[in-house]
């Protein structure tokens, strides 16, 4: 079992970023799970290493975003406050990486759809600051536009998010990197809010042209009406 457990863990701890997003894309959240709870455990033996808190991080990252997409709103704020706590001791080690404050921002904007009220309050704060951070460090991060722009869609309209500013954030990931298929996704799920459901099924054909393997792009397409 200890060999087994092992093999597991060096195998868990190789993934590239790459093949946790593989996962996500496929929703697979026990393959997600199962990666998560190595990359926990491979941090927790070297505890001193601030890349093996954020590639922790990273995976309950995923993890948040399958649960959320398969409708466990709980699950999604476990993972993602697990998540946080792990990103923030990357930090802690090493705080001149940007990429780790803007997983640390997707974390705490995670948080707030189980609650949006408390979670807002809680969580919305520390996400803008730590993605403003992540910009202002990388200003070409694609993924941090991204990133801030999820954190304004779930940020409620009174404490300064809403659909409007997240296009605006999608937008500029696009300028930044148009071959980033998230960016086409969370447009046009931005899109539908304000119930411009044209250019949201063109958003979601867009993303699968780049990703074509994502499940809940196809799902959204598939819910979102013709006009």
């Amino acid at each position: 079992m200890r060999i087994l457990l092992a093999g597991l863990l060096i195998a868990t701890c190789c993934l590239a970023a790459d093949d946790l997003e593989k996962l996500r894309d496929k929703q697979d959240r026990a393959g997600l799970t199962q990666s998560a709870a190595a990359l926990t455990m491979a941090a927790e033996k070297n505890p001193a290493d601030a890349k093996g808190w954020y590639r922790a991080a990273i995976a309950q990252s995923y993890i948040a975003e399958v649960a959320m997409e398969l409708g466990d709103k709980r699950g999604s704020q476990t993972a993602a406050e697990q998540g946080a706590a792990a990103a923030e001791k990357a930090i802690a080690l090493n705080a001149n990486v940007a990429d780790y404050y803007r997983v640390l921002g997707t974390l705490c904007g995670q948080v707030i759809p189980a609650n949006p009220i408390m979670g807002a309050l809680a969580f919305g704060r520390k996400a803008k600051d730590a993605l403003d951070k992540a910009i202002a460090m990388d200003p070409k991060s694609a993924r941090a536009f991204l990133a801030h722009g999820v954190g304004y869609y779930y940020l409620p309209v009174n404490f300064g998010g809403g659909p409007e500013n997240a296009i605006k954030d999608f937008r500029q990931a696009i300028t930044l990197d148009p071959k980033l298929a998230d960016a086409y996704l969370w447009t046009g799920i931005a899109q539908r809010k304000i119930r411009q459901n044209a250019q949201a099924r063109e958003s979601f054909n867009k993303a699968l042209q780049l990703a074509p393997g994502r499940v809940w792009a196809k799902s959204q397409l598939d819910k979102t009406p013709l006009q």
